[in-house]
């Protein structure tokens, strides 16, 4: 099982520092740490697993506030975070760019955390399936079932406002994932300490992306005990 702490814009090398000599991984699960790139090198100095929160899919060129693959691999980071809903929204990422960035990443050697997941209009519309598939098979086509491939689940309308899809949504949702790409599947959606076994304990459910929850070391290591108490 694994766990991933998406630190999105928080967290400089000082404080990934500090939180990265309180926090012991629980045995028994497998914990990345996605800190902002500014404080790659300090969390993979430390020991972590890191992962970047963004990835591109060429190795070098005119892309300004861009990074590599090459250029993450060489700090020591082991894998990406793409497609987050964050990066769909706010910087208009498509499933085609989210699907070259993966297949870059995956070239290259590194592990690939892909982010799916539906709005609330979506779902409301009953277009949930259809949305998913659209992504998934992006994904799919461009890298297929690879061993380093992990998809997260994000229903959107979960995501940093303190909802959260229930265990039964969360576990339908992995098995329509799975059917159309076999791989892992975390869930990513207001993970906290006190649904986390919950949401774990659903089959298909392989782990979580967790955001705000993985700020503060004693929350993270909650969740992270949670999964523990699982494996």
């Amino acid at each position: 099982m694994l766990i991933a702490a998406n630190w999105k814009m928080f967290k400089g090398p000082r404080e990934t520092v500090d939180f990265l000599g309180r926090f012991r991984a629980p045995d028994g699960i497998d914990v990345a740490i996605c800190p902002p790139f500014a404080s790659l090198q300090a969390a993979a100095d430390a020991g972590a697993t890191v992962y970047a929160q963004n990835v591109h899919w060429e190795p070098e060129g005119a892309y300004t506030g861009e990074v590599s693959a090459a250029m993450l691999r060489e700090l020591g980071v082991a894998g990406a975070v793409v497609g987050h809903s964050e990066r769909r929204r706010l910087f208009g990422e498509t499933d085609e760019g989210v699907a070259r960035r993966a297949r870059a990443a995956i070239e290259a050697g590194l592990g690939v955390i892909a982010c799916v997941g539906e709005t609330i209009e979506q779902r409301e519309s009953g277009d949930m399936e259809l949305i998913l598939k659209i992504q998934v098979e992006a994904l799919a086509f461009a890298v297929g079932a690879h061993e380093r491939l992990v998809v997260a689940y994000e229903p959107v309308w979960a995501i940093g406002t303190g909802r959260t899809a229930t265990p039964e949504q969360a576990a339908a949702a992995h098995a329509f994932i799975k059917r159309l790409l076999d791989v892992p599947v975390l869930y990513g959606g207001s993970v906290k300490p006190d649904n986390a076994e919950e949401l774990l304990g659903q089959s298909d459910v392989d782990g979580a992306l967790v955001g705000g929850a993985s700020l503060e070391v004693e929350s993270f290591t909650a969740i992270c005990q949670a999964a523990a108490s699982l494996s």
